[in-house]
């Protein structure tokens, strides 16, 4: 328990939000909580007060938190008619943990702003695994008081906490986040194709690898996963294939170059032509193995 308690909203309870919100529980804060889906058996069971709408838990919450898919959704949770800002009150903080797109982050800072609130910026890494363990890597955007009163709650649900800079700064840090992570998934997913096809157990190899300077965390967990056939998302290819989306539109109106952002792009579309929107994004493997007719774990003729 802590020795104060704070009043918190949570909305948005899908995979990751749920032990998120159970580890702020556990603390012993006072949590206001809705969702548009099912209510997790978790958060029914504890002492969340649930809420009919993301306005009744602003109305009743000091920091809300938000952890919803997409841009669109963080925009419906705040300026929605029954929405938070909606419930604000001057002096109350609102912190966005969703992956959504940085242009439209520092317009909906500058609206809560304008209602006299304060505005984080907070997307996270680490998957539904550093949602339970609290070890996610937290990248925050925003004034830096409001940043320091609210650190205290980021460290109960992860380990690596940097504040990037102002309102859309860690949104622009988890793009590059998930920019890194599909070109290394599909590294790995190459790798270990070549090796399987080579006549070498791909199980081994990955052990090999893990070793040395290739050694990475995508190569440890998703090198796993591909080598065992478990594709249940911890991270859904529909979700990373909007995280690209906010890359290569970014690009467009920078200027920048991103050609291999665009590929691991191309292979997910592929992944979902196939029915595979709800498969773990390391899953990106089955589409490099149709196009090389050959998977993983198969014997080489």
């Amino acid at each position: 328990m802590t020795s104060q308690p704070l009043k918190i909203g949570f909305i948005g309870l899908g995979i990751m939000g749920a032990p998120m919100a159970v580890h702020l529980i556990n603390a012993g804060h006072q949590l206001f909580v809705y969702t548009l889906g099912k209510m997790p058996e978790a958060i029914a069971s504890s002492s969340a007060t649930q809420c009919i709408s993301a306005r009744g838990v602003a109305e009743r919450a000091d920091i809300i938190i938000v952890m919803v898919p997409d841009t669109p959704d963080v925009e419906a949770a705040l300026f929605s008619e029954k929405g938070i800002a909606a419930g604000l009150t001057a002096g109350k903080v609102v912190v966005d943990m969703s992956s959504i797109s940085p242009i439209a982050t520092k317009t909906f800072a500058q609206k809560i702003n304008a209602l006299g609130c304060d505005y984080l910026d907070a997307p996270v890494s680490g998957g539904e695994v550093g949602a339970k363990n609290a070890t996610l890597s937290i990248m925050v955007g925003g004034p830096e008081a409001t940043f320091e009163r609210i650190k205290p709650l980021f460290e109960l649900m992860g380990k690596n906490i940097t504040l990037v800079g102002g309102n859309g700064d860690g949104q622009t840090a988890k793009v590059a986040n998930q920019i890194i992570v599909a070109l290394n998934i599909e590294a790995v997913a190459e790798a270990l194709l070549f090796a399987a096809k080579a006549g070498a157990d791909p199980a081994r190899v990955r052990l090999a690898l893990m070793g040395g300077f290739a050694s990475s965390k995508i190569l440890e967990v998703h090198g796993d996963r591909m080598v065992k056939r478990t594709f249940d998302p911890g991270f859904r290819i529909e979700l990373h294939q909007k995280d690209l989306n906010l890359a290569l539109s970014s690009a467009r109106a920078l200027g920048v170059a991103l050609p291999n952002t665009a590929m691991a792009q191309e292979l997910f579309n592929s992944c979902v032509a196939h029915g595979g929107k709800a498969w773990d994004h390391s899953a990106m493997v089955k589409a490099l193995e149709k196009m090389s007719n050959f998977e993983i774990g198969q014997k080489v003729d």
